[in-house]
């Protein structure tokens, strides 16, 4: 899915290396029905290892027998939910999503059709879901190209390693930029 951009980005002399060391980058967009579990996913990640998060998220998904969904959450006692290992300001999160989804403040089947700036806006209204959860969502739900996290700590290390000062050299492809600025954090 991703070939334009490694092609473009293969010529840049910071990129270009982690595309050979790393491969084909793996970001694929979610179908629909997975915006709601993909927003779970993200607000449990806030600041968290992708090992933890996952732990956390198989934990709920335990508890809940079966997939994320609003009704699912919203079933579910606060203690509940903090008993899997969430942090109480990731539990309000998660309720209020499921709240605006089922109360239909937020169309999440609607998000793909909207604007990389429309996404932002709709989802920065729920409670615990800022701009860095947005460009996750951006990047990981919806696999949309040119999204980059600027705030994110990872890609301030990788970039303060390369001695850069923006992306700007990456657009229109610095979601993939991004993905492998990642990478080069992995081991070393």
């Amino acid at each position: 899915m991703w070939r334009e951009a490694e092609k473009f980005l293969s010529k840049d002399k910071y990129i270009g290396p982690l595309i050979k060391k790393w491969g084909h980058c793996t970001i694929k967009p979610r179908v629909h029905k997975d915006y709601f579990q993909g927003l779970c996913g993200e607000i449990i990640g806030q600041q968290l290892s992708g090992r933890v998060a996952d732990v956390i998220e198989g934990r709920l998904k335990a508890k809940i027998k079966g997939r994320l969904t609003s009704n699912n959450i919203l079933s579910l006692p606060d203690g509940q939910l903090r008993s899997c290992g969430m942090a109480w300001s990731k539990v309000r999160a998660i309720k209020d999503l499921s709240q605006r989804v089922k109360n239909r403040k937020l169309h999440i089947r609607k998000l793909g059709k909207l604007t990389d700036e429309e996404v932002k806006k709709e989802l920065v209204a729920v409670k615990g879901i800022g701009p860095w959860t947005a460009e996750m969502f951006l990047m990981f739900s919806l696999a949309r190209p040119d999204i980059f996290p600027k705030d994110d700590l990872g890609i301030n290390k990788a970039m303060k390693k390369l001695k850069l000062k923006n992306s700007n050299r990456w657009k229109p492809y610095r979601t993939v930029a991004s993905w492998y600025l990642w990478r080069s954090l992995e081991f070393g």
